[in-house]
C-alpha cells in the first residue's frame, strides 16, 4: 500500500480528516462495517446461516443431519447484534430446529438432546451478548475519558490561531490509552505568537502530568513574557518544581525530563523565526525551494539544567521565507523502524515529496504525508508516541496583535 495521501479528482491531496487513521479496529469501526446507508445489517449473517443450515438439512440424507448446527446462529448473533436481536435469533433458531427436525420421519429425528443443546446455546448466546455489550460500553466510556484528557492537554487549535497556518497529528503507541507524554501548543500574545512542542521522558499518566504542567507554564509565560529566554527559564523552573513535587509524594517517576522546541514568531520581523531547542530534534524548514534543517542548538532537556552552569539555551533567529513551513516531530517519528531495523528517513522522504510536488509544503498536506509514510515504514507498529506538527505564517497577512485584558 502506498504511503502517500490519496489524491482527489482535479489534483491536491485529500483533507487531513478524511485520510484513514492509524490504529486497530475498534467497536465503532466494526459497527460502521455492519451498516449500509445508515441502516444496520448485522442481522444478515446469522439469518443467512440459519437459512443455509435449514436448506442443507432439508436436502441431505437421513444419515447426515446438520439441523443441530443451528445452535451456531445465536452464537454469531451474539458477536455482532444487539441483545434483543440475539434473543430473537435464539428463539428463531429453537423454533426452526423444532420445525426442521419434525419434518423428518421419526427414525431420523435428533429429538430432545439436540433440542436442549439449541436451547442452552441460545441462552448462553444471550448472556455472552450482554457481557459483550457491557464491555463495549465500558471501552467507549474509557475512550471518552482518554479523549477528554487528550483535549485538556492538547487543546484544539482554531484555524489561523495566532496568525499561523497549522496542522497536527498525535499518534499514541498505546492505542487503547490514546494519550501520552507528547505535547504541543500555539500561544498568541502581545509580543507575538509562540509555539511549543515537546516529549516527556517515559510513558503513562506521570508523563501526561508533566506535559500538562509544562503546557500550563507555557500558556501563561508565552502570553505575558516579551523574551523567549524568560519563557525558557519559566519552563525549566516548572519542570524542576514538578519533579520536586512527584519526589515529595514518594513516586518513582521523579526523574523525568522533557525535550522540547520553543518557537517565537516576532511581529517586528515577519521573515524570521526565533528558535530555542531543549535537547530535541531541530525543526525542518519545508518550502517549494526544498528542505533544510534548523540549527540543532546546544540546550539540555527541560529538567536537567542543574547539570550545568551555562543557563538557558540561546535563541537563534532564523530567516524563513513566505510560504515555508516549519515541521516539528517527536522521536516517535524519527525512531520508527521497519522490519529491517532501519529508521524512518524523515528528511529524505519530505525532500523527495516536495521535489515532486512543491505544494506538499502546505501544513495539512505535509502532516498527512509524514503521518502516512511513518506508519507505512513501521508497519503501523509505533514503538513510541509520535507527534507531527507543521506551522507557518498566514500568507495573507501578518499575525494579529492580541490585546491584554483591561
Amino acid at each position: 500500500m502506498s504511503g502517500r495521501v490519496p489524491r482527489r479528482a482535479g489534483g491536491g491531496r485529500a483533507p487531513l480528516h478524511r485520510v484513514p487513521r492509524a490504529g486497530r479496529e475498534d467497536v465503532l469501526y466494526r459497527h460502521q462495517l455492519l451498516r449500509v446507508r445508515g441502516r444496520s445489517v448485522a442481522w444478515v449473517p446469522p439469518l443467512l446461516l440459519l437459512i443455509g443450515i435449514m436448506a442443507i438439512d432439508f436436502n441431505s440424507t437421513g444419515k447426515f443431519r446438520i439441523i443441530s448446527w443451528i445452535v451456531l446462529v445465536p452464537g454469531i448473533a451474539a458477536a455482532i447484534c444487539g441483545l434483543w436481536g440475539t434473543a430473537a435469533f435464539a428463539a428463531l433458531a429453537l423454533g426452526a430446529y423444532v420445525i426442521g427436525d419434525q419434518s423428518w420421519p421419526h427414525q431420523y429425528q435428533n429429538g430432545l438432546p439436540d433440542f436442549i443443546l439449541v436451547a442452552v446455546g441460545g441462552v448462553l448466546a444471550v448472556l455472552a451478548c450482554a457481557v459483550r455489550l457491557r464491555g463495549e460500553r465500558r471501552m467507549l466510556h474509557m475512550r471518552d475519558i482518554a479523549d477528554t484528557t487528550r483535549r485538556t492537554v492538547l487543546r484544539p487549535l482554531p484555524p489561523g490561531w495566532g496568525g499561523l497556518d497549522h496542522a497536527a497529528v498525535y499518534l499514541a503507541s498505546d492505542v487503547e490509552a490514546r494519550v501520552g507524554g507528547d505535547f504541543y501548543d500555539v500561544q498568541p500574545g502581545p509580543h507575538g505568537t509562540r509555539v511549543l512542542l515537546g516529549d516527556v521522558q517515559g510513558k503513562g499518566l506521570g508523563a501526561v502530568e508533566a506535559a500538562a504542567a509544562l503546557l500550563g507554564a507555557f500558556r501563561e509565560a508565552g502570553y505575558h513574557e516579551a523574551s523567549l529566554i524568560t519563557i525558557a527559564e519559566r519552563l525549566e523552573i516548572r519542570m524542576t518544581r514538578h519533579r520536586e513535587h512527584t519526589a515529595a509524594l514518594g513516586r518513582d517517576d521523579g526523574e523525568r525530563f522533557a525535550t522540547a522546541v520553543l518557537l517565537g514568531f516576532p511581529e517586528d520581523c515577519p521573515d524570521a523565526v526565533d528558535v530555542v531547542v531543549f535537547g530535541h530534534e531541530p525543526p525542518l524548514v519545508v518550502g517549494p525551494a526544498g528542505v533544510r534543517t534548523l540549527p540543532p542548538g546546544d540546550g539540555l532537556p527541560l529538567g536537567l539544567a542543574d547539570l550545568t552552569d551555562e543557563g538557558p539555551p540561546p535563541v537563534h533567529r532564523v530567516p524563513v521565507a513566505p510560504g515555508e513551513t516549519l515541521l516539528l516531530t517527536t522521536d516517535g517519528v524519527t525512531e520508527a523502524r521497519n522490519d529491517d531495523g532501519a529508521f524512518y528517513p524523515l528528511l529524505v522522504d519530505v525532500a523527495g515529496a516536495v521535489a515532486a510536488d512543491p505544494g506538499t509544503a502546505d501544513p495539512r498536506r505535509l502532516v498527512a504525508l509524514v503521518r502516512d509514510d511513518t506508519l507505512r515504514h513501521c508497519g503501523r507498529r509505533l514503538a513510541d508516541d509520535a507527534t507531527i506538527f507543521a506551522v507557518r505564517r498566514v500568507t495573507s497577512g501578518r499575525p494579529g496583535r492580541v490585546r491584554l485584558p483591561s
